[in-house]
């Protein structure tokens, strides 16, 4: 059965995810401290050319100006609406001309943001291309006689000028009234949007993308889907309301959920959710893939560990890599990973079992809504694949650069890691028996969550009737954390204040003087002390015999050197004399004969 589930009990985050049974395939978490940006409309001003790009650079009221090529620059900006490869940006465009552009890539690092000013705007069944006459078709994923019922209704809508529609995959099997239906909305979305980009100067912003709410209802809803589960009543209102004008049809399937229960845990997706932000995924048989990101790609390694699965190791590598290749694609799903990424495949010597781990491969992203492009797996067990980036991922939405023990690396930031030890805890305290839970922990997630999340550490405490006591602990520092559950029946330290806990657990678990070793007690080998039966050999020093030679070779030349002697070849002929060889050669009568 396939669910959508709502997660808004935390102010902090917004958190969706599709489930197929209790199994995770997709999963949108939206951060109320960062909007997503992608899709925005902006009123810009142009602020620098640059012909060496062939582009100009847009204040559109970011902190970084926003990167805008030619190519991208409808022909209502352009002075000449007619241009070719030696046309000069300089020539069509003005600094301080203002146009309205959308964020095509959000800013990554020191990369601003790709913009265009060819608008899209994604409804339930069509993408409205407004100023883009070359707009218009059918989504690819529409094969067969779907493809020719939905161009001719797309031929049937109303023509928009200097723009086009897409039909979406959505809009397989719908009326041209719903259509219909949609591309009116879409229009009218348009003429507001182009009205208001009127109403004051640059830069600012016109219309922003519809939150995680909507997108997911307007993208991932169909006959497909059984259930839509809310625990939140502001946002099962907000959903409610979206389905009562765009799918009425759809409306009964949303339910409020109100069970003390976590929604996430009562479908046991908690922990598979945890285990997007971690570097190791384990697979069912043993195996594992860690996943690293570096500036250039993201490269995915896949180890067989304890993996036995198969009768010779052809066949164990073969099971491994069918089984990593789809919880890689999964993986994709869920982190949203995007750009180019390397899959270094355990190594296989049949080509028969690398072309059905590609197949594998190509066959579980067929339900990823993004682009996925595939090589082929290299002689070294590599597939290079790049994929399409939807929105900021996974990783780069929820952390942080951090000052970890072995070095700098990215980490969860406070509020993320905060968020998910505040629901292990309320997970822990669900338990039944449970008469206490303490979590020691770094000081800033300490701190945020005895302060800004009080409210709700108290929640979990009346509703389970159980303890819960937090402590900072300055030994620890993120992402590592201790919870610990204990028994109504078995509470060792019942009656122990919570700094005699935290004294206990440094003499044991924080002691660093325990980590050096002690090498009187390292293992004694067998054979040692074995040394040559004699000494090395000694070279003469022939210093002065090497001197009175070559004084020697200086006065009377080198009498040692032996004659040169020419290499008779195996064709040697004594006889030879020029044009004797030459087939040709026909000797001349001799007239003294």
């Amino acid at each position: 059965m396939k669910r959508i589930l709502i997660n808004g009990t935390q102010s902090e985050e917004l958190r969706v995810a599709s489930v197929n049974g209790q199994k995770l395939y997709d999963l949108d978490i939206e951060h109320k401290s960062r909007h997503q940006n992608k899709g925005n409309i902006y009123k810009a001003v142009v602020t620098r050319i640059e012909p060496s790009l062939e582009a100009a650079f847009v204040n559109f009221g970011a902190e970084r100006h926003g990167f805008l090529p030619l190519k991208e620059i409808s022909k209502e900006y352009l002075k000449n609406e007619t241009f070719d490869k030696k046309s000069n940006i300089k020539d069509m465009l003005n600094e301080g001309q203002e146009l309205i552009v959308q964020i095509e890539r959000i800013e990554r690092g020191s990369k601003g943001a790709a913009l265009t000013t060819f608008i899209s705007l994604a409804g339930k069944y069509l993408v409205l291309m407004p100023n883009n006459p070359k707009a218009g078709g059918v989504s690819r994923r529409i094969e067969g006689i779907d493809r020719k019922e939905v161009k001719e209704n797309l031929d049937n809508l109303k023509k928009i000028k200097d723009g086009g529609n897409i039909i979406r995959t959505a809009g397989v099997g719908k009326s041209l009234a719903e259509l219909q239906w949609d591309q009116d909305y879409l229009t009218t979305l348009w003429d507001n949007i182009v009205e208001s980009s009127k109403e004051k100067d640059a830069p600012f912003l016109i219309y922003r993308e519809s939150n995680i709410i909507i997108r997911t209802l307007r993208d991932h809803m169909d006959d497909s889907i059984n259930e839509i589960i809310v625990d939140d009543e502001e946002v099962h209102k907000m959903a409610e309301e979206f389905l009562k004008f765009s799918m009425p049809q759809q409306k009964d399937k949303l339910k409020l959920y109100k069970d003390n229960t976590p929604l996430f845990n009562k479908y046991q997706i908690e922990n598979q959710i945890e285990s997007a932000f971690s570097r190791e995924v384990s697979l069912p048989s043993g195996g594992s893939i860690v996943i690293d990101h570096t500036e250039a790609l993201i490269s995915i390694d896949i180890n067989s560990a304890r993996s036995t699965k198969g009768s010779d190791i052809e066949e164990t590598a073969l099971n491994t890599n069918l089984e990593a290749a789809e919880e890689i694609a999964r993986q994709l799903r869920i982190r949203d990973l995007g750009g180019l990424l390397v899959i270094d495949f355990i190594d296989m010597l049949a080509v028969k079992n690398q072309k059905a781990v590609e197949e594998k491969i190509k066959e579980a992203v067929r339900v990823d809504r993004a682009k996925v492009q595939f090589g082929k797996i290299s002689r070294f067990g590599l597939l290079e694949l790049s994929r399409q980036r939807l929105r900021p991922s996974l990783r780069e939405s929820s952390e942080e650069m951090g000052h970890l023990y072995d070095g700098i690396e990215r980490i969860r930031n406070v509020k993320s890691m905060s968020l998910a030890i505040l629901r292990k805890i309320e997970g822990e305290s669900l338990k039944v028996n449970t008469s206490k839970v303490v979590a020691e922990l770094p000081i800033k997630i300490s701190t945020y969550l005895m302060n800004e999340k009080r409210k709700d550490v108290n929640k979990i405490c009346e509703n389970n009737n159980v303890d819960v006591i937090l402590i900072p602990n300055v030994y620890l520092e993120s992402p590592k954390y201790n919870i610990t559950r204990y028994r109504t029946d078995n509470d060792e330290n019942e009656n122990k204040v919570s700094y005699e806990i935290l004294e206990q657990k440094n003499e044991s678990l924080y002691n660093f003087d325990n980590d050096k070793k002690d090498f009187t007690d390292l293992e004694v080998p067998t054979v040692k002390g074995i040394r040559p039966n004699r000494p090395i050999p000694i070279k003469q020093n022939t210093g002065f015999v090497k001197l009175i030679k070559s004084i020697k070779e200086i006065l009377f030349g080198n009498t040692d050197k032996k004659p040169s002697y020419k290499k008779r070849t195996r064709n040697y002929n004594p006889n030879y004399k020029g044009k004797k060889f030459n087939k040709n050669y026909r000797p001349r009568n001799n007239r003294f004969s």
